[in-house]
């Protein structure tokens, strides 16, 4: 077929199907005309298989076609085609030689983006000999192009006349997660986006962690050898001709007019929170506080902005930390499921650069560009990492900016910025015993700093004790589903629920009632002036103004189950007892019998703190009698006589010389450093 013929198709096709939106694009000032491919197909099979196999011949057609219909001269509007037949599909790991120069659509996730920058695309020379005008098409994606002869047989030294420039960006795509088998490494591509396609309006479609489908031709070329000749080696590059996201977040998320019915009635049922609890991992039985709790991280709480700018979050952030086989992994990998823009890490594999950010060299503009990592990437959406306590040190030293203050902060090679992490965190830990232990501090047990710890809204132990009754119906539970996968059905189906949330997400904003206000502020009061039993006029700290925000996310979480538009003080009972049961798990100092946050933000709580402070005022009057060097048998007399036992003397003495306070000069002896 030949291009005249192709041309005018083409414009019957438009003038059939999109004449009055080409119109109204034009109106509006839009600068590409969507085309359904399925719709072209049924209009000329033979035509829209030359669309397939030669885009680069047929797509010029149609833009000729469309500059034909009354549109202004300086508005050139492009063609964009979606709904590729599936067939066209292809996986970035299965691209081939036989798919170069065809259409075709490729899904994967966004790594990274580089700068907008200007691209000739077609340079005009000047014959300083003969005057003639020479028209240099670039079509190399870096080397500039220049006339190598004239037609009256001059060489070389041509004067450049104008450059034709359009704006490009580069992207990274890789598979996704979910499309790979064990042990597979994702595959990469880069991807060339042009003119309309890099429009502020197009944005949000094209940031790091995006999930999208390209449109595109797949083009291959040389690369270049240390002598800089090309190789008979090529590389691959998409050049995109339209982008659609393809990843659900909360705004992008359809909700019918049936579907907001059935949410309304569902937030009536006056056991509304029993049944999202049971749609919970429904296939693992009981640990309802806990589920509890991520039904309310799940709505979460408020973002709300000051008028200097500080931002309180609104997400919540859940560990659960406990025993091997009590189903945390499965909490996590459900949630991940569940929960739109989802991303799932697990910590011993991950990286805090994997985790955070990272900067990596950008081939495109030849200099250092950011590529986000998890929690980046899910911005706006929920990251699940498992076995927190297997990163690094200096991997979770980069997370405490991110829970906090939900950024991450990067200055590398050159490069200061700050990347938005507005996401919610679900997190997983194992004791490093194997089992949890409720009479140690929970920062003692697993391998994570304290600060990072208390950085958590809720902290929930998983424990596995055996009880009869219990271990018959976890028994049941499991071998029901084991015997029949749909024998377990969640109480609300896991669509419903998404769409649920995202309702919740977009459209409940409740307020603070006065009612809310004075119980939370009563609990908050009364908890920390209880009366105590603190050694050596310690008091210990049962509550800090970091759980009392927790506090108001959580009632305010409550407020949204309902879709209430005021935050009850029923919602704020839901969210004390909530609070209090995990205070009580984790929080509680069994040798005084109080609620002790520093258990949790410090690992020291007050009652060990008081006995460090006996030990120091012994070592203190030690060296006011001039001794350097102190036996350790003296302090355990003297610490003895002052009601300490001689095993929790030892226990201060090593937590001392851990923190770099004492050190043993000879065995037996202590000395202040």
């Amino acid at each position: 077929m030949s291009v005249t013929e192709q041309i005018e198709k083409f414009h019957d096709f438009i003038d059939l199907n999109y004449k009055q939106k080409l119109h109204q694009l034009v109106s509006h000032g839009h600068k590409a005309l969507v085309i359904d491919f399925g719709e072209l197909a049924k209009f000329d099979p033979d035509l829209s298989e030359q669309l397939l196999n030669e885009p680069r011949e047929v797509i010029p057609a149609v833009e000729a076609a469309i500059s034909q219909f009354d549109i202004p001269n300086t508005l050139k509007m492009k063609a964009r085609f979606c709904n590729l037949p599936k067939s066209q599909n292809i996986a970035i790991k299965n691209i081939r030689a036989t798919d170069l120069r065809r259409l075709v659509a490729v899904e994967g996730l966004i790594r990274q983006t580089s700068d907008v920058r200007p691209r000739t695309i077609s340079a005009r020379f000047e014959c300083p000999a003969c005057g003639n005008i020479i028209k240099i098409a670039q079509d190399d994606i870096e080397k500039f192009k220049e006339p190598s002869r004239c037609s009256c047989g001059r060489r070389g030294a041509f004067k450049l006349l104008s450059k034709d420039l359009i704006d490009v960006q580069r992207i990274v795509m890789e598979e996704a997660p979910e499309s790979l088998s064990g042990g597979e490494q994702p595959k990469r591509i880069p991807v060339f986006l042009e003119e309309d396609l890099v429009e502020p309006s197009m944005e949000r479609r094209t940031t790091p962690g995006a999930k999208i489908r390209v449109i595109g031709e797949i083009k291959e070329h040389p690369l270049t050898l240390k002598s800089g000749a090309p190789s008979v080696r090529h590389d691959l590059n998409i050049d995109a001709n339209y982008i659609e996201p393809i990843e659900e977040t909360y705004v992008d998320i359809e909700i019918t007019d049936d579907d907001e019915k059935k949410i309304k009635e569902l937030a009536t049922d006056p056991n509304i929170y029993k049944r999202l609890i049971n749609s919970i991992v429904p296939s693992v039985f009981g640990h309802e506080d806990i589920k509890e709790g991520l039904i309310l991280q799940m709505m979460g709480g408020l973002k709300k902005t000051k008028s200097d700018g500080t931002i309180i979050r609104g997400d919540m952030h859940v560990l659960l930390v406990g025993d091997p086989g009590a189903a945390k992994s499965t909490m996590l990998l459900f949630m991940h499921k569940a929960a739109p823009k989802a991303r799932y890490v697990a910590g011993g594999s991950t990286s805090g650069a994997g985790i955070t950010a990272s900067v990596v060299r950008d081939e495109f503009l030849k200099t250092w560009a950011l590529e986000g990592g998890a929690l980046v990437l899910a911005n706006g959406g929920f990251c699940m990492i498992d076995e927190l306590d297997k990163m690094d040190p200096e991997d979770r030293s980069a997370m405490h900016e991110a829970l906090a203050q939900q950024t991450v902060t990067v200055s590398k090679a050159n490069i200061n910025a700050t990347l938005k992490a507005e996401t919610t965190v679900l997190a997983a830990a194992n004791p490093k015993l194997g089992r949890f232990d409720p009479y140690q501090p929970i920062a003692s047990q697993i391998d994570l700093p304290p600060t990072l710890i208390n950085r958590f809204d809720l902290i929930f132990p998983v424990r596995d004790i055996p009880n009869r009754d219990l271990d018959t119906k976890i028994a049941t539970r499991i071998l029901e589903f084991q015997k029949n996968v749909n024998a377990i059905e969640p109480d609300i189906p896991v669509q419903l629920f998404k769409k649920y949330v995202a309702y919740v997400r977009q459209k409940v904003f409740p307020k603070l009632t006065d009612g809310a206000i004075d119980e939370i502020k009563e609990f908050y009061v009364t908890l920390r002036n209880q009366e105590t039993q603190g050694d050596a006029g310690i008091k210990p700290i049962p509550i800090t103004a970091r759980q009392l925000e927790a506090l108001v996310r959580l009632a305010e979480g409550s407020a949204r189950v309902r879709l209430s538009e005021t935050v009850t003080r029923q919602d704020a009972k839901r969210a004390i007892n909530l609070l209090k049961y995990c205070l009580m798990q984790v929080g509680m100092d069994y040798e005084t019998g109080q609620i002790d946050i520093d258990r949790i933000g410090t690992g020291i709580p007050a009652s060990t703190r008081s006995k460090m402070v006996l030990v120091r005022e012994i070592i203190n009057a030690f060296e006011a009698k001039g001794k350097k060097t102190i036996p350790i048998e003296e302090i355990v007399s003297e610490a003895t006589a002052k009601g300490l036992t001689e095993a929790q003397v030892e226990e201060v003495l090593d937590k001392l010389k851990r923190s770099g306070d004492l050190f043993e000069p000879k065995r037996g002896h202590v000395q202040r450093i």
